[in-house]
């Protein structure tokens, strides 16, 4: 098990793809053959961005989506064959990049977080721990996010605090135990596929 504190402070800022709105970029993953980051090496992409005003979501061809608003309600995310329901906090939605979808913000701005995977490179889950208790971790990358406050876990038998918006990187070779001791996180796991 390698466990990484990355702190807010190292977090850096990128544009949408669209351009109208910007990033902060958590941890990412690119092909290591690749000539440089951008959105065609991208394997795999964590982020928080705020949603200020209703508008158009990036056309992201092969990127599967998973979204979870963490400050701010009212988020509903619409296109022409469904609507996907982010109205209270804590409930993540899944959609792919190429889906034509238009935000809706019924109570003001929110703040969310993202998971994005190249389809076929990674298979991604993004879920928020609420309540103390144990969680089995598989082989993988895991993101532990603390969006409104300090959190505390336990990995195995060590414990981590992470302060507001801080995230805890873990890279397990094999299966591991996570606990949530306090506080509220968010949780994205990673597992790559090629």
């Amino acid at each position: 098990m390698k466990a990484t504190l990355l702190n807010p402070e190292i977090y850096t800022r990128s544009p949408w793809k669209n351009g109208a709105g910007v990033f902060t970029d958590i941890a990412d993953a690119h092909r290591a053959d690749a000539p440089r980051k951008d959105w065609d090496s991208l394997l795999w992409r964590f982020a928080s961005t705020p949603i200020l005003a209703s508008g158009p979501f990036s056309h992201m061809p092969g990127i599967d989506r998973l979204q979870m608003v963490v400050e701010g309600r009212g988020l509903v995310l619409k296109s022409p064959t469904q609507e996907f329901d982010e109205r209270e906090p804590f409930t993540t939605v899944r959609f792919t990049g190429e889906l034509e979808i238009v935000t809706e913000l019924e109570a003001g701005p929110v703040e969310v977080v993202n998971l994005m995977a190249r389809r076929g490179a990674a298979e991604i889950d993004l879920l928020a721990l609420k309540q103390p208790g144990d969680r089995h971790l598989a082989a993988g990358t895991h993101l532990v996010y603390a969006p409104r406050g300090e959190c505390r876990i336990r990995l195995d038998n060590e414990e981590f605090a992470i302060p507001r918006t801080g995230t805890l990187k873990v890279e397990l070779a094999g299966p591991s135990q996570l606990a949530l001791v306090a506080g509220l996180a968010v949780l994205g796991s990673i597992r790559l596929l090629v």
